[in-house]
Order: structure tokens, then sequence, then C-alpha cells
């Protein structure tokens, strides 16, 4: 809290600078804005700056013009702002020539200096007491106030005003750090309907009132700045740090703040397993197109925000790629069977689009995985399905390519270190998946927009380079049947065969010739 003391105004020790101040009816002065304060110092620095002196040849002229013994009086109108005593001592001065050689006055010590009242508040005709706030760069602040008042309201005021005797005190306070608000939250002490102030404030405004109650003991000012910012909303999340840190401290002194809490925080210690599993399971069925991919794009940027915040979310994603893999393997054995019916062409649209949509979940869950370095078990799991792989060939392409784009993503991560699935896994996942994402390859070309084939060629072909390099042979040699058949149609593997070509072939002849001429070194006569 700023420094207090109680002393008299003796005369010329203040100069007041009166501002004409609006007084409610139930006897509440209206604080000015900012911008009345700021004028305010902005005059004030301006009269107290010093005039430059003036150039030589000018001040030997007024010299030669105006005699030593002649005296002007000053007629000069008075300036707007506060004119320190000094300052008026100076204009009442006869202008007289300087001698040679002047010896400077001593300067007065800060103590001694004249205080600079800048603006005065309230009525000090039905006054008692009088508030001197003393801020930064000499600006001054006069309250006209009312002893009963501040002893009511302010547990602050009640206790230094109570210890002194004196009927008629003044209170300087030293070093206040916001007069505005500290005049704003005096006069509110005059308000009777405090709520209806609050509503044209705005949250900073409140915030800033909020600490000067608290320093002032005002109980009911702070409780209509709780009520306040309980029910206002907040702009943003630096405004919402800011209203719970100014009221956290409050927590444990009856002030009523557990609902401002309760906005950013719930009794449960850790989020809800069963919420988040809500969430993606509302997500995952979706019916409506637009929401549904909104709705993934954001959750998904949310996980990726508080990967580390959220450590238990890791099951109920999982939990959901069981659920969408098991709806999808329906989806493909209740598609294969009503492929012999050509009658039944509404069930088939409706499976197709269902195909479609727990492929496009899986496809999404398994992006999350990758993010949050957890997909390795996904891998396994896509690996292990055998009979989907086999009822994938059954179906027709346009049908069946949706299933492609999840192997498709898996290479890419593997082949972007974003998981690391056993060597077993790995040899599994292009044994089982590999052929089905070629057959599949010229449809997810021109019939799906987000399909990369750069990127997913590079997948596929370190994924592959992972493996032993017999097991690479197998599978390039495999590859480049259907390369030579297909062409464009099939994913280009080229730079993982030159990779395999060159451990082949050129390496072990390389390390030959180098391990020949070692020996022969060796055995060469020196």
């Amino acid at each position: 809290m700023a420094e207090i003391r109680l002393t008299r105004v003796e005369q010329g020790q203040t100069k007041i600078k009166n501002v004409p101040i609006a007084v409610t009816p139930e006897g509440f002065w209206c604080c000015p804005s900012p911008a009345v304060f700021q004028k305010s110092i902005k005059v004030q620095n301006t009269v107290n700056k010093p005039r430059p002196s003036s150039p030589p040849h000018k001040s030997n002229i007024q010299k030669k013009q105006v005699p030593v013994t002649e005296k002007r009086p000053t007629t000069a109108p008075l300036r707007s702002g506060v004119v320190s005593e000094n300052q008026s001592a100076a204009a009442d001065t006869p202008a007289v020539a300087a001698p040679a050689a002047p010896e400077r006055p001593p300067r007065p010590k800060p103590d001694h200096l004249p205080r600079k009242v800048s603006i005065e508040f309230g009525e000090p005709g039905t006054s008692d007491m009088k508030v001197i706030l003393l801020g930064k760069q000499g600006f001054c602040v006069k309250l006209s106030v009312h002893r009963n008042v501040l002893v009511e309201n302010s547990s602050f005021f009640a206790k230094k005003l109570l210890e002194e005797e004196d009927a008629l005190p003044c209170l300087e306070i030293d070093d206040c750090e916001d007069a505005e608000i500290y005049v704003e939250t005096v006069g509110l002490m005059y308000c009777k309907d405090m709520k209806q102030r609050m509503i044209k404030q705005t949250v900073p405004r409140v915030l800033r009132i909020l600490k000067v109650a608290e320093a002032l003991g005002f109980n009911q000012c702070i409780h209509s700045c709780v009520q306040y910012l309980e029910a206002v909303p907040w702009v943003d999340d630096d405004e919402e740090e800011k209203v719970v840190s100014s009221i956290l401290h409050l927590q444990g002194e009856g002030i009523g703040v557990t609902p401002i809490l309760k906005r950013v925080s719930s009794n449960a210690s850790a989020p809800s397993k069963d919420t988040l599993s809500q969430i993606m399971d509302m997500v995952l069925k979706s019916n409506e197109e637009r929401g549904r991919r909104e709705m993934k794009s954001i959750v998904l940027k949310l996980l990726k925000e508080n990967n580390s915040s959220l450590p238990s979310c890791n099951e109920a994603i999982y939990n959901s790629c069981r659920s969408c893999l098991y709806a999808l393997v329906s989806c493909f054995k209740q598609a294969t069977e009503l492929e012999s019916n050509d009658s039944i062409i509404a069930g088939k649209e409706m499976l197709v689009k269902q195909i479609a949509l727990e492929s496009d979940n899986l496809t999404w869950l398994l992006e999350i995985l990758a993010d949050r370095q957890a997909a390795d078990d996904f891998a396994v799991m896509w690996a292990g399905q055998q009979e989907l792989a086999t009822l994938h060939g059954k179906l027709p392409i346009m049908s069946r390519y949706h299933v492609s784009c999840i192997t498709a993503r898996l290479f890419v991560g593997i082949g972007r270190g974003q998981l690391l699935p056993s060597k077993e896994t790995r040899q599994m996942l292009l044994k089982t998946w590999l052929q089905p994402l070629i057959n599949d390859y010229s449809w997810l070309q021109h019939g799906c927009r987000s399909f990369d084939r750069k990127v997913v060629e590079e997948g596929i072909g370190r994924t592959i380079l992972t493996l032993p390099l017999e097991d690479q042979q197998s599978i390039l040699l495999s590859w480049l049947g259907s390369f030579l058949k297909a062409g464009d149609n099939c994913p280009n593997l080229q730079r993982a065969f030159e990779v395999w070509w060159r451990r082949t072939f050129v390496r072990p002849y390389v390390e030959s010739q180098g391990n020949s001429l070692h020996i022969e070194s060796l055995i060469a006569p020196k």
C-alpha cells in the first residue's frame, strides 16, 4: 500500500487546479476518463518546463532598449494549468539586466518544493476532510470527502482515521500507482447501486478497481467486482489468465470466487476418460459431412496442442479404433454378400458410404496416434487384418479404395519415423497390404484429393528398405513385375530399387576388392 501521511494543508503548500466534475444525485462524482488525467499531466509538464534561453544577439538588443532602472508591469494573462509559487514570484519580478557573473540561488530540496495538485474532486463546501494522492511526475489529485463515508466503507481508512484526534485531517498518499482508479474506487463508496456502475466498466478496468478495493479493505466493492467478473464474458485466454490470477488469493477469504474458478476448472483432478470417449464417439458417428469434417479438424488440432496434458487419452482412441475396425469388417462382409445380387442397389450404396465413413474415421484416428507417437499398436492391429484384405479383393475398386488410404498413411508414418513397429509387424504389413494398395493405386491418384503420390511412394520404399536384404529382394522383385505391367498405375519405387541394387551387387564387389587390395598390401615384399 502507498505511504500514508496525516497532515494539515498549510497555506502555500498546494496549488489546486479545479476541473469541472459532474456529481450524480446520489452524491457520487463521475471520474473522468484517462484522457483527462493525461491531459492534465501534459498541461502541467508544459507549464513547468523551463523556457529555452534567448539568443545572445536578441538579449543584447533588449538590454539597450530597456533601462536598468525602468520597471515594466506584468500584463501577460495567467497560463492555464498549474503554476508553482516560484514561477509566480518570477513573473512579478522586475526585468533587470543580469550581472556579468550572477550567483545562482541554492536549489530547494525536493521535500520543500511546493506541491502541485492537478485535479480536484468532490465538493469542498460540504466535505469534512481531504485526501491528496501524490502520483508520479508530480501529478496530484485532491479529493474532498466525508470522514464517515470512508470509515463505514474502508477498513483501511477506518483504522487510519480513528487513530487521529484531529477532526479535520488531510491524508497525503505518496507514490499512488493508479490515481485514476483510486479516485474511481473512493467514488464508489458514495454509489448506492454499485452493480449499475460496474456494467459500464471493462474487465481490465474492474481488475484495477479490485486491486485498489483490496488495498482499501472496501469489501462491498470487492464483492461487486467478483460478481461482475463471474457474469461478464472474457475476451481471450490472456484476459482469462489475468482474471483467475487476480482472484485466486481471495479463495480462502469468504469472498465467493468459486463461481469464477468453476468457469475454468472442475472439481475433478483430471479430465474424465468417459468425456473424451463421448466426444470421439459423437464425431465418429456423425452423418453430417461438413460438421464431421470440421470437428475432426478441431479435435485433431486441440489434441496436438495439448499432447502432454492428455497422457491417458490413447486408451480411448484405441477403443474407438477397434470399434471402427469392427464396423468396417462388418460392412465389407455385407457388401460382399450383396455384390452377387444386382437388384439390391440401395443397400449397396449405403454400405459403400459406410465403408468410406469408417475408413475415414480410422485414417483420422491414425493421424492422431501418429502425432502422439503412439501408433505402433495400430500398425500391429492393421497388419493382422488378413480377413479384411481378402474381402477387399472381392469388392469393386470404387467401393474399397478408401481402405488403401489407411495403408498408405501407415507407410508414410513408418517412412518418416513417426511410428516404429517391429520387424515382424513391418513384414506382415507389406505382405498383407502392399498388393491391395498397388491394385487401388490408379483410383487413389484420381479419386482421392488428399492423396500425395510422391510422399506415399517414398514411404513405401523406406519401409521396404528397413527389412533384411532378402525380404527387400522378394518384395521389390514382386513390385517390379507389377510396375512393368501397370506403369503409372503402380507405385514408382525406383529409388528403393536402386538402393537395394547397390546393397546387393555393388557393395559386395567393392568390399571384396577392398579386401583383396588389403591382403596384397600385407603380403607384398617391403
